[in-house]
């Protein structure tokens, strides 16, 4: 597949600079961007937030990349070699030929740290994550004193006013934005799409009412609305996930509208129709669902399909919880990808009722014209 435009943009930069961020939206193909980087060889190292990420990120580049010996430090399961103890990445960093790459996690980069291998590139995925209290320091490590080349790619950068929290303004560490690739110039060239806000006003909730079954009419209600086949619930926690699927009528609801239905939670783990599954398989249902043009489905999670990975076929975001303007721009990133050939727009819903959802529906509104008409990326700010 030919790269984008955008996309060589940044591989130019990224061939002229050893350092600096590149701000694509969610569905820019920043991945590619680091696939093709990667092509240079040498010791590299990719830096994800979550488990299942770096897992996704392995699949991606080794599609492309095949001369290269894969380690992954983190504590999950993977098909390659791994471990996070220090000396097994040193040994094998040591006796590997050839190039290598170590699909990490933030949590675990300072296991490579300490480590002491010799780092020629290494990648920050959803780089926002980097500035957290407890991986900043081994991020500023790389970033500084370690690695030949260091780059930071987030479609939702977070900055800093204050000295004493770290932020991506610091351009010691982060180097200066070398590629910013503004949202409206993907949908104009029809890369992404743009997203459609609707704010669905339910009834009132009576005090004698049972909240869960009121919240499952607000969600069927809300999905009646959307029309469309494939939608993601992002619910306020576990708990009401729980409830929704198994104190009120929604699963019965949403199978008389012929909706399959699936949910994964770090507490229930991962759930099909109903039938507990292994993780790997979950994401294969998803996937395949989500290309099949006649399955309809819902799926609800807390926060594991926020960021980063890849949902084939999502038309529609229901937002049921308040989020801080990182995860509702990852979000909606979610929906914005090029689907069916009638899909025209992501559609964004929040329900609001009693007042719930009023400040969530003006965060998302403010978010799409932020990123989508101004064109700027969704800065979060540290103020204290």
């Amino acid at each position: 597949m030919p790269l984008r435009p955008h996309q060589t943009d940044a591989l130019d930069a990224m061939a002229k600079y050893d350092k600096g961020q590149i701000i694509v939206p969610t569905g820019g193909g920043k991945t590619m961007c680091m696939i093709e980087d990667a092509k240079r060889g040498g010791t590299i190292v990719v830096v994800a937030p979550r488990i299942l990420l770096a897992e996704q990120l392995s699949s991606e580049f080794l599609e492309i990349l095949d001369d290269v010996s894969v380690m992954h430090v983190h504590s999950g399961e993977t098909d390659h070699y791994s471990s996070t103890k220090v000396e097994d990445i040193y040994w094998w960093h040591k006796y590997t030929r050839g190039n290598k790459i170590i699909f990490t996690t933030y949590h675990s980069l300072d296991k490579v740290k300490r480590s002491t291998i010799d780092v020629d590139t290494i990648y920050f995925d959803e780089a926002h994550n980097s500035v957290q209290r407890n991986f900043f320091p081994a991020v500023r490590h790389f970033a500084t004193d370690w690695a030949n080349r260091c780059f930071f790619f987030t479609a939702t950068p977070k900055h800093s006013l204050t000295p004493f929290k770290a932020g991506m303004n610091d351009t010691k560490v982060y180097g200066q934005v070398i590629v910013n690739v503004p949202a409206p110039k993907l949908v104009d060239e029809g890369y992404i799409l743009p997203p459609k806000v609707e704010v669905y006003k339910s009834r009132l909730l009576r005090k004698d009412e049972i909240y869960s079954e009121v919240e499952s009419e607000h969600m069927i209600g809300a999905i009646d609305k959307l029309e469309v086949d494939k939608v993601l619930i992002c619910a306020k926690s576990t708990k009401q996930i729980t409830n929704l699927l198994y104190a009120s009528k929604f699963q019965d609801e949403l199978a008389w509208r012929g909706y399959s239905w699936m949910t994964i939670t770090s507490k229930t783990g991962a759930i099909i129709d109903g039938e507990k599954v292994g993780r790997d398989e979950f994401f294969e249902v998803l996937n395949a669902w989500g290309k099949d043009d006649d399955k309809k489905f819902v799926v609800l999670h807390h926060s594991i399909l926020s960021e980063g990975i890849n949902v084939k076929g999502l038309e529609a975001a229901l937002f049921m919880r308040n989020m801080d303007y990182i995860t509702i721009s990852q979000t909606i990133g979610r929906v914005i990808r090029l689907g069916k050939c009638h899909k025209t727009h992501g559609k964004v819903c929040i329900p609001v009722y009693n007042n719930v959802g009023v400040s969530t529906a003006r965060k998302v509104e403010a978010v799409v014209d932020t990123v989508f008409n101004r064109g700027e990326p969704a800065i979060s700010v540290i103020t204290r």
